[in-house]
């Protein structure tokens, strides 16, 4: 696991050059394989060099995120006991209010809020009644009623997208386009609305809205609003701003994916501070496979020896949230 404790200062942080977060246009998907295999070589480029890329033409239709940001707004603005009465429950769905999740081990808490949610399966499903977490209904908040249809719609279009981008993913891994559609059948994506506070100036140089860290899955789609505050370790160890451009995503590697890849892919570290001083939002959807799937760097050709033991997804992610989330820390302490 990365290890940011020299990361922590943001006192310091670098405008981008335009070379370093490349844009794709996602649009030649549509032309058939050759349109495919060209998306896939820009990927492939990125995904190689900072791990970061926007995209456009992601085909997310603008009133359907609009609907998502405004219900988001209206969310958080509720009082704490109307958010709290959806607090995140064990399978990861629902309110995680402020100073709930520490990125690493050492770090200050986050000061962000977010709102989680994932593929919507009812209770009876025989993929839930088998018991793996992070599957299941949604825990939507009875004190906004237009937060499931506007958040709900959001996610199954970037899913749509996420869908999209594996064939040309596939090609930049030198495997046939649809090898990755039968382990996201049922992914355990989570979509993530997020709120971030004006970040005080004499808050310390050691506290983030999101803390340093990598993702911890496949590829993760994030849109984010004007007020800017993602930042990206550059290759050198700078870390640099990685602005909002209009009418794109930024997409990201994760570490699943740089370890199917045998490191091939990278998983950047990256972090949030809202210098802005203004409220920060953002809605990201972490793109991952099926909880059963087995990510495998001998999977791919030409690898090499593999770096990792074959893992399954969801157990690396469950991993991960026991590391990084109180809830689940207490969760833990009363069972034991």
């Amino acid at each position: 696991m990365t290890t940011f404790d020299r990361q922590r200062d943001h006192a310091e942080s670098h405008a981008i050059a335009p070379e370093q977060i490349p844009v794709i246009d996602l649009g030649p998907l549509a032309e058939g394989p050759e349109g495919q295999a060209a998306v896939g070589r820009a990927m492939r480029r990125a995904s190689t060099d900072i791990g970061f890329f926007y995209v456009r033409n992601h085909g997310i239709p603008a009133e359907v995120l609009e609907r998502a940001v405004a219900a988001s707004r209206r969310f958080f603005a509720l009082p704490p006991a109307d958010k709290q009465a959806a607090a995140v429950n064990e399978r990861h769905r629902g309110w995680l209010g402020p100073n709930q999740s520490r990125m690493y081990k050492g770090a200050q808490v986050d000061l962000k809020e977010s709102f989680n949610f994932g593929l919507e399966l009812a209770a009876e499903d025989p993929a839930v009644a088998q018991g793996p977490a992070l599957m299941g209904p949604n825990n939507w908040p009875v004190a906004a009623p237009d937060l499931r249809p506007a958040a709900y719609g959001y996610y199954e279009a970037a899913l749509a997208c996420g869908r999209r981008m594996l064939s040309a993913l596939a090609l930049a891994l030198d495997l046939p386009a649809d090898w990755f559609a039968s382990r996201f059948t049922r992914p355990i994506a989570r979509g993530s609305l997020l709120y971030y506070p004006p970040q005080p100036a004499d808050l310390g140089r050691d506290h983030f809205g999101v803390g340093p860290h990598t993702d911890y899955g496949c590829l993760t789609l994030l849109w984010q609003d004007q007020n800017g505050g993602l930042e990206v370790r550059a290759r050198d160890g700078r870390w640099v701003m990685a602005p909002p451009l209009p009418d794109t995503l930024v997409i990201n590697v994760g570490d699943l994916l740089a370890r199917w890849s045998n490191d091939r892919f990278v998983s950047t570290p990256h972090r949030v501070v809202n210098r802005s001083g203004r409220e920060r939002y953002s809605i990201a959807v972490f793109f991952d496979p099926n909880f059963d799937a087995i990510v495998d760097p001998r999977d791919l050709p030409g690898g090499g020896d593999p770096l990792y033991p074959p893992v399954g997804a969801g157990a690396h992610i469950l991993g991960r949230f026991d590391a990084a989330f109180a809830y689940r820390q207490r969760q833990e302490a009363a069972a034991g």
